[in-house]
């Protein structure tokens, strides 16, 4: 399915897999065209706290090994719209931000941040040390948009469904695809 915009979704090994389907469910009822890489402990936490493998997700079109350099994501001629890290690593984060491309999913970072691309990294670290909080300055410095995936409560979510569509709803938002019929804030008002 070719839809108007193509990005990269990245999955590193950090909690929060409950996010990953929801995203890309909302994305695949957008037609947006997603190319996911998936790292090796990204897999086994995906394994582990959804009891899913990378080809059990779906609207993902092709998937591109960590380890492929050659892949498309790792040149800027490529022509994604932008690139979402659910969840990041802190790990992930800090390569970022040390323009260090030990993986693709790295790579594919520097490109969209040379490219001036949008570049979301759903961090997910609790407590945040010094360290973290410099390399977010960093990359936010550099065009990221640091977005952790914290749940909002307004919206009186029912379920941990609803808790990751919600979030996955804004991580769309920041990307420019508005997906439509979704609950949202309206001034208290019935939404």
């Amino acid at each position: 399915m070719a839809g108007s915009q193509r990005i990269i979704v990245a999955i590193t090994g950090a909690s929060g897999m409950l996010y990953v389907p929801a995203l890309l469910k909302l994305l695949a009822r957008a037609t947006v065209e997603v190319h996911g890489i998936i790292s090796e402990c990204g897999q086994k936490v995906l394994q582990l706290e959804q009891g899913l493998s990378p080809a059990d997700l779906p609207a993902v079109e092709r998937w591109f090994g960590v380890d492929d350099f050659t892949g498309l994501p790792a040149s800027g001629s490529a022509l994604y719209d932008a690139m979402i890290i659910l969840p990041c690593t802190t790990g992930t984060m800090g390569a970022i931000a040390a323009g260090f491309s030990g993986n693709l999913i790295h790579r594919a970072a520097d490109v969209s941040l040379k490219e001036r691309r949008p570049l979301l990294l759903a961090v997910r670290e609790t407590p945040l040390n010094r360290v973290h909080l410099k390399n977010m300055l960093t990359l936010v410095d550099a065009g990221a948009v640091i977005c952790p995936p914290m749940p909002s409560f307004y919206l009186q979510p029912e379920t941990l469904e609803d808790i990751a569509r919600q979030f996955a709803s804004r991580l769309c938002d920041q990307i420019g695809v508005h997906i439509p019929d979704l609950p949202r804030w309206n001034g208290g008002q019935s939404c």
